[in-house]
């Protein structure tokens, strides 16, 4: 069996778009129960319910999860409110605790999707499961590392599978917490299109503002659903509080979701997956200018420290014919990126010439 030839039909028991919701981290049984019984009463059908029972995190010291306590509160959100439920998991442990309390979905983070020891082990733990497994991308962009995570648990024979969109870590800061490098997932999708494949926008995004848009952008682009952090009180979670909303303004997103048409017009649909891709290009286009602009502003303090004219003739001649270079290895215009370097440096030039004038 070939990763793009299973079924997959446990998608079907939902709705489109399927949503999965519910806090970052389970901190209590009331604040489970709360959250929960808000998204219950919303008014919309959403079928899954998530929390975070153990919590890697970047640093030690930090809450790390409740534990297998959490895994109680789940099944009485479960029990009282009719939620299918989801958590992470991220060893044999965490496998085997979450399997004994019969959650019913289970996902791998970018932490272990990242690790081919760590994916080896979940998927020797979940062997013959027939519960649903989502896996979310690995936080490098590393499109054959996401494929060799899902290909560790197909060995195991794992057929429900599911995948989750989560952005990237960059070194470099931008708009997004982790960037959505959209060209990975999509073409994750369009190579198999037979998994489902989610957005997680909290973790794309990390903060409130803008997970409406990105959450739309995902639909339109033939998204199957998406994972949204929720909690009953926001500001007050224990773990990435800034990226959580509540459960009244969840129902307003998801009610304002334009759901494309399934049988809508491919032509349409590739257009807008190239439109996203340049979108993401252009963000990471407009953060690396900006970070080349600081770089200009410390040469400027250190010509203007030294007493060095701002213009370096032989410089810009080092930059141009390097830009020219590469326009040649790419078969660009030259005349094209000759133009934009000269921009650039144009506005390199009066950066530091600001610097050169102030306070002289």
């Amino acid at each position: 069996m070939e990763l793009n030839t299973i079924q997959n039909s446990w998608k079907n028991n939902f709705k489109n778009p399927i949503i999965i919701a519910g806090p970052c981290s389970a901190e209590s049984e009331t604040q489970m129960l709360e959250t929960a019984e808000r998204i219950k009463n919303s008014g919309l059908e959403i079928p899954i319910f998530r929390a975070g029972i153990w919590k890697p995190r970047t640093k030690p010291n930090g809450f790390e999860g409740v534990g297998v306590i959490g895994l109680g509160w789940l099944k009485k959100v479960k029990e009282e409110f009719g939620f299918q439920t989801a958590t992470e998991v991220a060893n044999s442990h965490h496998v085997e605790a979450a399997l004994k309390a019969d959650v019913d979905i289970l996902w791998i983070g970018a932490r272990s999707t990242v690790n081919p020891f760590t994916m080896q082990e979940i998927a020797e733990a979940l062997e013959g499961t027939e519960k649903t497994i989502l896996v979310k991308n690995p936080v490098n962009p590393d499109l054959a590392l996401w494929i060799g995570g899902f290909e560790r648990l197909l060995a195991k024979n794992i057929t429900n599978l599911g995948a989750i969109h989560r952005g990237f870590s960059t070194y470099q800061k931008t708009n997004y917490r982790n960037t959505p490098n959209w060209q990975i997932a999509l073409d994750f999708k369009n190579q198999f299109p037979n998994i489902p494949l989610f957005i997680d926008p909290s973790h794309i995004v990390g903060k409130r503002d803008g997970l409406a848009e990105l959450t739309q952008n995902a639909i339109n682009l033939g998204y199957d659903g998406a994972m949204i952090e929720t909690h009953c009180n926001p500001d007050a979670a224990w773990s990435d509080a800034s990226q959580q909303i509540t459960p009244e303004v969840l129902a307003t997103l998801i009610s304002n979701l334009k759901i494309r048409n399934a049988n809508s017009d491919l032509s349409q649909e590739n257009l807008e997956q190239n439109r996203s891709i340049i979108s993401d290009i252009d963000s990471q286009l407009i953060d690396l200018l900006f970070e080349r602009m600081k770089i200009s502003e410390k040469i400027g303090i250190y010509k203007k420290d030294n007493n060095i004219a701002v213009f370096q003739p032989e410089r810009w001649k080092i930059i141009n014919q390097y830009a020219l270079q590469k326009a040649s290895l790419t078969n660009m215009s030259a005349s094209f990126i000759e133009k934009v370097f000269k921009a650039i440096h144009e506005e390199s030039v009066e950066v530091q010439n600001g610097i050169m004038n102030n306070g002289s």
